[in-house]
Formats: C-alpha cells, sequence, structure tokens
C-alpha cells in the first residue's frame, strides 16, 4: 500500500521524537532541552488556563519538567508520550491546588483563542466581556470537572485520550465533561444567545 507524504511526514516526526525521548532516557541533556522546547508552551498553556495565575502556571510547568526529567525513564511506548505528559501536568495541576487550598480566578489578561481583531470596538468589547464570564465560569469549576474541560476545549483532546491523561475510564470522562457542561450552561445562562452551540 502506498504512503502519502503527509503520512511519511508524521511517521518521521514520531520518530524522531522517539529518538529524542530514548536520548534523554540515556541522560543526554540536549535531547532533553529539546523535549523542553517541543512541549514547554503546552504545558504551560494547560497550567494557565486551569489556574489563570501566570507565577502558578511557571511553578506548575516547572514541576512537570523537573518531573520529567526524574522520571522520563519510566515512559513505555504503549502509550503517546503527549498523553503520558498531560497526565504529569494534571497532577501537578492538582497538586499545586491542594497545596494552595484555594481556586485562583482566571486572570483579565488571558486572551480566548480563535476569538479574531476584527469588528468594531464595541463588537471586541462584548466578546471579551463574554470571554471573562466563560473563564470566570470555568474557574470556580472544581479540578475533576475543570481539567476534563481545558483538555477537551483547549486542547482538543479525544474522550479515550483524557482517560489516559487523568487514568480514569472513559464513562468517568463522560461524566465529568456533562456535568461540566450542565455547571457551565447554567453559570452562562445570561449570554444565552451570544452564542451559537458548537462542539
Amino acid at each position: 500500500m502506498a504512503v502519502s507524504m503527509e503520512q511519511l511526514a508524521i511517521m518521521s516526526d514520531r520518530q524522531t521524537e522517539a529518538e529524542m525521548i530514548e536520548a534523554c532516557k540515556q541522560g543526554d541533556r540536549e535531547a532533553f532541552r529539546d523535549l523542553f522546547e517541543a512541549h514547554k508552551d503546552r504545558v504551560y498553556t494547560i497550567a494557565f488556563h486551569y489556574s489563570g495565575n501566570e507565577a502558578m502556571a511557571r511553578d506548575v510547568s516547572q514541576q512537570v519538567f523537573l518531573k520529567l526529567f526524574t522520571t522520563i525513564k519510566q515512559f513505555r511506548e504503549d502509550s503517546h508520550f503527549t498523553t503520558w505528559l498531560y497526565r504529569i501536568v494534571a497532577n501537578a495541576c492538582a497538586d499545586e491546588h491542594r497545596k494552595r487550598r484555594r481556586f485562583v480566578p482566571f486572570s483579565p489578561e488571558i486572551e480566548v483563542s480563535h476569538m479574531t481583531e476584527q469588528g468594531s470596538q464595541e463588537s471586541g468589547f462584548h466578546r471579551r466581556e463574554v470571554a471573562e464570564s466563560v473563564r470566570g465560569a470555568i474557574s470556580e469549576l472544581t479540578p475533576k470537572l475543570r481539567l476534563p474541560i481545558l483538555l477537551k476545549y483547549v486542547e482538543g483532546l479525544s474522550y479515550d485520550e483524557i482517560a489516559q491523561a487523568l487514568d480514569v475510564s472513559i464513562g468517568t470522562v463522560s461524566s465529568r465533561l456533562n456535568r461540566g457542561h450542565k455547571m457551565l450552561a447554567h453559570k452562562l445562562s445570561h449570554l444565552r444567545g451570544d452564542f451559537v452551540a458548537g462542539e
């Protein structure tokens, strides 16, 4: 069966990452630096959306890569590396939350992805107002409900990937997302009409 150029590129990327991980296992610090550069933005984004706090996001990111550095030899190729990484991020976020024993409100300077700069100032202000309402509602969810929501809608993970990252069943993921959706719908009911239902 013929292999497309796109499939070849994907295979090449996987091989490159596999080689990088193998080098990390052998103690290659340069390879670990490359792995850090490849995933630092993703880790920071999850931590930032989870906490809404730059300092906490930096702390979580630092903890994640320290954990990664000390446990990389434990990674087995029976799952995707990113799934394993998401699990470390999820645990670090939960640990940091427990340490601080409080929810940190989402920071007003967070920009919502996929929002365009087009339109009038009034339209832009309205979108920012809606975005802040959404962020505030997400920040009030418990960590168990917040993480699946972020992994699905910020990172675009499938139910199966979320289940692996959080080390729970797909049924649990479905249940938590469903509860999260209902709570968000209730908290954001005043915005009804501002959205067209998406996914």
